[in-house]
């Protein structure tokens, strides 16, 4: 360091703090990851702020945003038509650094936002997980089932998303209904299809299907999302996450 003029060739000290003050501090502020899904029927593309920043500039229906990071705590979630218009505004609570799905929802008279954590233990020794989350409104609970007749998830109720299961790589067949049948033990991987199995769908109450190939090291998130405005008018979107 070059000595300084005015200070006889002494090198400036730099006095230390008294016992208790400490120095300085330098307070960060803390993120959170935030993505937006558009489950909503019957209206045109969003935008979505987050506070007074565009998070998402054109969300149309069935589409979902990538994660962006965001301060945490208290933010205010304002959706927008394209034109201006403002459909609804909500303030949620955002963890420091959670990851989060926020889904535009239908709801009776007009629309909702509900908050999806994405928090999952990572997929282990080539497996991945497996989830559902029933945002159509107008759905009755449904049964998550394999293609050879075992229930994965019973009643899954509208806004409620399943635990994560884990899953062996694969080709499955879910179907979506309303049956009466037991569902497997909680504690139980989802694997493919098992011949003793074959046959046992139920005939009735088939709302939805869905072939999956399903990878290693993957989340999946099926979402059931409004195709219509008759009861159990719904169809599947996958989002997978690495």
């Amino acid at each position: 360091m070059a000595d300084l003029p005015g200070n006889n060739g002494n090198r400036p000290t730099i006095p230390l703090p008294n016992p208790g003050e400490g120095g300085p501090i330098l307070n960060w502020p803390r993120r959170a990851r935030i993505r937006f899904l558009n489950a909503a029927f019957g209206y045109p593309p969003f935008l979505v702020f987050v506070n007074n920043r565009v998070a998402v500039n054109f969300l149309s229906t069935a589409s979902i945003s990538p994660y962006g990071n965001f301060p945490s705590g208290y933010q205010t979630i304002t959706v927008s038509g394209i034109n201006g218009y403002i459909y609804l505004q909500k303030t949620i609570p955002f963890e420091a650094g959670s990851s989060s799905t926020v889904a535009i929802i239908n709801r009776t008279g007009g629309l909702d936002l509900i908050q999806i954590p994405d928090i999952c233990c990572g997929p282990a020794n080539g497996t991945s997980n497996f989830r559902v989350s029933n945002l159509a409104y107008n759905s009755q609970p449904m049964d998550v089932l394999l293609g050879d007749g075992r229930v994965i998830y019973a009643d899954v109720q509208f806004k409620e998303t399943t635990v994560y299961k884990r899953i062996q790589p694969g080709a499955y067949q879910f179907i979506f209904a309303e049956t009466n049948l037991m569902p497997m033990p909680s504690s139980s991987d989802i694997e493919s299809l098992d011949e003793a199995f074959i046959g046992m769908v139920p005939e009735n109450g088939i709302v939805a299907s869905l072939y999956l190939n399903v990878q290693r090291n993957a989340n999946y998130t099926v979402f059931l999302i409004n195709n219509g405005p008759e009861t159990n008018a719904i169809q599947t979107m996958v989002v997978e996450d690495r």
